[in-house]
């Protein structure tokens, strides 16, 4: 990243300004309010991030390939849940548990992953992912027991997302300078589309082969979409500089705010995306529908990443952080007072939207707080917070509704009270006075 910036008096009274390398680039030549010449062409590695060539958003489409994929599989658990637990005969805590542990190890794994790309590079980090991913959903097809299935499907998955998710978005945010938000937003509408298409297609083949073929056919096809995306991706050609070490970033009050809040928003939000299906189902809506609505939330996310993201470049991304937190408690009461399936089209909606602010949004927050050098371990470090939420929430609901004989009702209280927390939590997040330190 390009730091350098100049101070200058203007003329005829005019205030002193502040400006940047990356403001003059459109005026190449010599400058006539400061004097400084601007060659008619760059050095490689600087136009390379600056002018954000096509590579750059080649990388942006690996990206988004990835996290597509990825959370395609991962976020089409919901339907596979209800034959999983028949076919075992265990209770919804039990078969929430692979879930949850899945979730853990995605978002626990991501402070290490986003490290490690910032190092090596994202192929390589891709072609890990694809192998584990792709063997764990094979294996995953052939299990017997549950707990095989927290083994299989826990790990293999869990190393798969954690290699296309955080690595991905870091890198993405160190390839642009002016246009991060916006192409952190492509991105990660990744998430959302795979989202869309993975809960409809899991439902779709499940009802044709069963949950078992399924899933080879998820293994197969996530392991050649993750290597095509490992092919594409490149890792930025300039080193990102002036931001705080992640060590230092963590003992911020920012941090520590940022986490709590995301630790509590998560309990809601994972309970959205395990057991959404399940309720419409019992609910009476059959399986087609319920996974549709799976769906519906990835579509609207896809909305929320790209508009979000624009406004929280126009308007701050600190500002609309908080607002996709305030449409998440505001959604819950759709969910909780209308069981109907127009009811759960609007929340499903509603949540999608939160949702895909959320994810395009803390990336770019964290790069605001504490810079972009070393951002795939600020990030991963940042989303350890839903690895807590994701390993506690599921199971507790799943134990909740199982207790109370299949009643829904109280859990999704309990999640619209944890909404409502979360919004108070993060109200205080401020960007600090004083920019990030810089390090030599």
């Amino acid at each position: 990243m390009i730091a350098v910036s100049l101070t200058y008096a203007g003329t005829a009274g005019r205030p002193i300004r502040r400006t940047t390398i990356v403001d003059l680039l459109s005026r190449r030549g010599t400058n006539r309010a400061t004097g400084l010449v601007i060659p008619a062409r760059l050095p490689a590695t600087m136009d390379a991030r600056i002018d954000t060539s096509a590579r750059a958003w080649t990388v942006v489409a690996a990206a988004f390939g990835a996290m597509f994929t990825v959370f395609g599989v991962a976020y089409s658990f919901g339907v596979f849940f209800d034959p999983m637990a028949r076919e075992f005969g265990s209770g919804r805590a039990a078969a929430a548990a692979v879930f949850a542990l899945t979730g853990f190890v995605y978002f626990s794994l991501g402070v290490v992953s986003g490290p490690v790309v910032d190092r090596v590079g994202p192929r390589r980090v891709l072609v890990v992912g694809a192998i584990a991913m792709s063997s764990g959903l094979l294996l995953t097809s052939r299990v017997h027991t549950l707990w095989a299935g927290y083994l299989t499907y826990g790990i293999g998955v869990g190393i798969g997302v954690a290699c296309g998710h955080v690595p991905m978005v870091a890198v993405v945010g160190d390839w642009f300078e002016r246009r991060r938000t916006f192409a952190l937003g492509l991105a990660v509408a990744g998430i959302g589309t795979g989202t869309l298409v993975g809960g409809p297609l899991a439902g779709a083949l499940i009802s044709r082969y069963g949950w078992r073929t399924t899933y080879v056919i998820f293994g197969v096809a996530s392991g050649i979409l993750l290597l095509a995306c490992a092919g594409a991706a490149a890792k930025p050609p300039v080193p990102a500089g002036g931001a705080l070490r992640l060590s230092q970033s963590v003992r911020t009050p920012q941090f520590r705010t940022m986490y709590l809040a995301m630790v509590v928003m998560g309990m809601p939000l994972f309970h959205v995306l395990v057991f959404l299906a399940p309720f419409a189902r019992s609910e009476g809506i059959g399986g087609g529908g319920a996974g549709l609505l799976i769906g519906i939330v990835g579509a609207a996310s896809v909305v929320g990443r790209l508009g979000l993201g624009a406004i929280g470049g126009r308007f701050g991304s600190i500002r609309m952080f908080k607002v996709s937190f305030a449409i998440m408690a505001l959604s819950y009461p759709i969910w909780l007072l209308g069981s109907s399936y127009a009811a759960l089209v609007l929340f499903a909606v509603t949540m999608g939207v939160r949702y895909g602010g959320y994810i395009a949004l803390s990336p770019a927050v964290a790069a605001e707080l504490w810079g972009v050098a070393g951002l795939g371990g600020t990030v991963g470090a940042l989303y350890t917070a839903a690895a807590v939420s994701a390993l506690v929430g599921p199971p507790l609901v799943g134990a909740v509704i199982d207790a109370s004989g299949s009643s829904y009702r109280g859990t999704i209280f309990g999640g619209f009270v944890l909404a409502v927390v979360a919004v108070l939590l993060l109200a205080p997040l401020r960007r600090p006075s004083t920019a990030p330190t810089r390090l030599p």
